[in-house]
């Protein structure tokens, strides 16, 4: 545990210095041998931490009657906090190894301090959380930007958003239809003595999570990973066998593959990014589509005519790249790398993306909008600009099924337990007059 402890805290230092997320991780906590098997704790502590950060630091503030004298000793605390209040490892063992973990990753003095802060915590641990609690960085674990953000244009759902974002999401995968049944796929996993449930139109929820490829099926290619609202695109894309489509910004291949386990199409795969694509032809490979009409092309969806070759698209998916505000539960790191002023950057490049893609539709064809972001400026108001500069562009009505949780094209966030545990992605489908 020490070992993890203090990996899990040089990860969260370097992701609150600017770093991703798994950049950090794969920098510092390197899946070999018996480090693998750390390499789980590692991670669970630092997404953990990070996840609630807000919480965390408030606490760790709280708890020092001044300023510690080392950021590297505040993430420390941190991550042993979150050990005491989210897993279930024994408070004392807990605390040993944190201050064994200060003696060595920082000073021997170090020691004397992180004991005494933690176990001040386990004494007064109702009323320091109370105390914290008030203010809302604390209480929610978002920066100040984002909560007023989120209460402003979901007024009646801000709440659920903000807490859905720090849940711990589920292992959701989606059966390859071309190759096997979910029912058959569901046998399989629980004669491996896996616990998992059919959710969605061809989805399963494993519980508890998993690395993928010890999974039975993994290898032969009988289900991606994908969340379930991602798994919504490829359905309301609507294709049929015979039709030209474009799945734009299509890494790492999720949606590709989705479109080409519906229908037998003509498929173009873009994505500006080499190793991104390498991706998707490595999950066209294991799913075995190598047979299918799919095209892999770099390219700028935001510049056509570097790659279109002029021939109009019957449909188009574009997931374009955003915030990914709600993603937050897989990537918690988001939350205090972005920037309030990143929206406006990234709604400016969604109207380049939409604007340029907009002449490969062919008349009476339809493009599919698609983030996975919760704010306004990305979805509704960027959808609602395009169609007025864009009298041709006649926006559909979206139907979901029951159960999934919504406002309009917008999935809202879920929290543990709903039947359709979904991520915060946003619809959108236009028709070409």
């Amino acid at each position: 545990m020490q070992q993890a402890q203090m990996q899990a805290a040089t990860i969260v230092g370097r992701v609150l210095g600017g770093e991703a997320l798994p950049a950090a991780l794969a920098a510092v906590a390197r899946p070999d041998g018996a480090a693998g098997r750390r390499r789980a704790l590692v991670q669970e502590l630092a997404y953990g931490t990070l996840r609630h950060w807000g919480t965390l630091e408030a606490l760790v503030r709280a708890l020092a009657t001044k300023p510690l004298p080392d950021a590297s000793l505040a993430h420390l605390v941190a991550v042993a906090l979150y050990q005491l209040d989210h897993t279930r490892a024994p408070p004392f063992a807990i605390v040993d190894h944190a201050v064994s973990t200060a003696g060595s990753m920082i000073r021997p003095a170090a020691k004397a301090l992180v004991n005494a802060l933690l176990r001040r915590y386990l004494r007064e641990r109702d009323a320091l959380n109370a105390a914290v609690s008030a203010a809302p960085v604390a209480r929610w674990s978002y920066p100040q930007w984002w909560i007023d953000r989120v209460r402003r244009e979901y007024p009646e759902y801000w709440e659920t958003i903000l807490e859905a974002g720090n849940a711990r999401p589920p292992l959701a995968l989606r059966v390859n239809r071309r190759l096997t049944t979910r029912e058959a796929l569901l046998e399989r996993l629980g004669q491996a003595d896996i616990t998992a449930e059919a959710a969605g139109e061809a989805g399963i929820l494993v519980d508890p999570p998993r690395p993928v490829a010890q999974l039975a099926g993994f290898a032969e290619g009988l289900f991606s990973v994908q969340d379930l609202g991602a798994q919504l695109a490829a359905p309301l894309a609507e294709v049929a066998s015979g039709m030209r489509v474009l799945d734009a910004c299509a890494a790492p291949g999720g949606k590709t593959t989705h479109l080409g386990e519906l229908a037998d199409i003509d498929l173009v795969a873009l994505d500006i990014d080499d190793a991104r694509l390498a991706r998707v032809r490595e999950n066209i490979v294991r799913l075995k589509q190598t047979n299918l009409h799919t095209k892999v092309v770099k390219g700028d969806a935001g510049s056509r005519h570097a790659w279109w070759d002029g021939v109009p698209f019957d449909r188009i998916v574009a997931d374009v790249p955003c915030t990914a505000s709600g993603v937050v539960r897989r990537h918690p790191d988001g939350k205090w790398l972005r920037r309030e002023t990143d929206i406006e950057g990234f709604a400016r490049q969604q109207a380049r993306v939409l604007d340029s893609l907009w002449p490969c539709l062919a008349r009476g064809g339809t493009m599919l909008y698609a983030t996975c972001s919760v704010f306004a400026d990305e979805n509704e108001n960027g959808i609602a600009g395009f169609v007025a500069r864009h009298p041709d562009a006649l926006r559909e009505t979206l139907t979901f099924a029951p159960g999934i949780e919504c406002a309009g094209g917008q999935l809202l966030p879920s929290l543990p337990g709903a039947c359709h545990n979904q991520d915060g992605f946003f619809y959108a489908r236009l028709r070409k007059a």
